[in-house]
This record gives structure tokens, sequence and C-alpha cells, in this order.
């Protein structure tokens, strides 16, 4: 990693099976038009709650991806 420059976005997935779900979707999502993705962090996990059940996740996440020189 070494000088290496991130650049960090925040991020909510959302899953109605699970918060390494909801993960892997933001993820997935983040990867289809960002490049060079290269950690993540979560920084807060939410639930929604119907008739005494987990209805769904919500899981906000900061990921770095790796700011490129431009070549020129």
């Amino acid at each position: 990693m070494s000088g290496h420059v991130y650049k960090l976005v925040e991020l909510v997935g959302s899953s109605d099976k699970g918060t390494d779900d909801a993960i892997r979707n933001a993820i997935a999502k983040a990867s289809s038009t960002l490049t060079h993705l290269d950690w993540f962090e979560v920084t807060e996990t939410r639930g929604h709650i119907i008739n005494g059940q987990i209805a769904h996740w919500q899981v906000t996440l900061k990921v770095g991806f790796r700011v490129e020189d431009s070549g020129a």
C-alpha cells in the first residue's frame, strides 16, 4: 500500500437475508461503476422489525478505492 492514494465513498447496502448479503450487495453494485476497489469498513448496522421479526438489514460502509495516475 506504500505510496497509494485512496478515495472513500459511503454506501448503504440492504438485504432481507442478513448483514453479509447487504455488504456484498453494496460492493457488487459499487464495483459495476468504480474500479480499483481495495477495502471496506462497516460503520453502522441497522435493521427493520416487523411483527417481532427481523425483516430487513441495512449496513453502512465506507469503501476505499485507489486513485490512479492519469499517466500524463
